[in-house]
């Protein structure tokens, strides 16, 4: 605990339990009843090298190989980005808004959307895919497309969506945005269209990457956060794209940078083709979410 301490470690305390707990294999239970135990030689070498390795930047969560995130254990590695509470805004935000609402799958019946409801999903840039896992958690009759640019993020995500039991509930494909969506499907045909989409897309500015904490700046995957110049180049395509591809009163659920707001509802208002936009804040008082209704 120390030697985070002394390299100035955010929450150096919690990270040193949490690299105890992996080399052990115990919980924080076990190792507050027992503070006089003594590690074997080899799992006292193990906890210095990963103290070592933490002091120097690299983040907890690959060292462990794990996150939390709606209250299941993720998978994390170098090469996707480590799942941040903020996002579990996108969940509730998504949730919240199809509760109360009624969908006209079939354009005869109309039926309350609930756990037993099937969906139509996109979850745009996947990641470690956090966002489509726990929504399926959640919709247990959804089914979901997850896409992202990178190989390595979706075989990680895939292993999640296994992990959790939703695999068979989780199409994911490798591509830009959803590129290979609108190649695969006539989007004018009611069984292509999404009733949800949602993303946490790259919102960096470039210029703001040497701000950036070491761990993030130097670990994390540039792919990943970097979202061009300003940091919010990657909205304009995915609203259009998002704007083809969900049915009429679906809905749209994006995570928002810092700076990123008046841009993207600037665009949702030009768009003309969105209605009932609603923003919410993160406990920072930042705008975290924006979402609105597909007219």
């Amino acid at each position: 605990m120390h030697r985070l301490r002394e390299a100035r470690v955010p929450s150096h305390t919690l990270a040193a339990e949490l690299l105890l707990m992996h080399v052990t294999g115990r919980d924080r239970a076990w190792l507050y009843a027992r503070p006089e135990e003594l590690l074997p030689a080899q799992t006292a070498e193990d906890y210095a090298a990963m103290v070592e390795r933490r002091a120097a930047g690299t983040p907890t969560q690959y060292l462990t190989g794990k996150q939390e995130f709606w209250g299941l254990e993720f998978e994390v590695r170098p090469g996707v980005l480590i799942p941040r509470p903020e996002t579990e805004h996108v969940v509730e935000v998504a949730l919240e808004r199809l509760g109360p609402r009624t969908w006209s799958h079939s354009r005869v019946a109309t039926v309350p959307v609930s756990a037993n409801t099937a969906l139509h999903i996109a979850d745009v840039g996947t990641g470690s895919g956090c966002l489509a896992v726990a929504l399926a958690h959640e919709l247990p009759q959804a089914r979901i497309v997850a896409t992202d640019i990178s190989a390595a993020a979706l075989e990680i995500a895939q292993r999640n969506a296994a992990r959790h039991n939703v695999a068979n509930r989780i199409e994911f494909m490798e591509c830009n945005l959803l590129d290979a969506v609108l190649d695969s499907s006539p989007v004018t045909h009611p069984s292509s269209l999404f009733d949800l989409i949602v993303s946490n897309p790259p919102y960096i500015g470039r210029a703001e990457l040497e701000t950036l904490p070491r761990e993030v700046r130097e670990h994390e995957p540039h792919q990943a956060l970097l979202g061009g110049e300003q940091g919010y180049e990657f909205y304009p395509a995915l609203v259009l794209q998002a704007h083809q591809l969900l049915r009429p009163g679906g809905l749209l659920v994006l995570e928002l940078g810092y700076n990123s707001f008046e841009f993207v509802d600037g665009l949702l208002e030009a768009a003309r083709g969105w209605m009932n936009v609603s923003v919410t804040q993160d406990l920072a008082g930042i705008a975290r979410v924006i979402s609105a209704e597909r007219h």
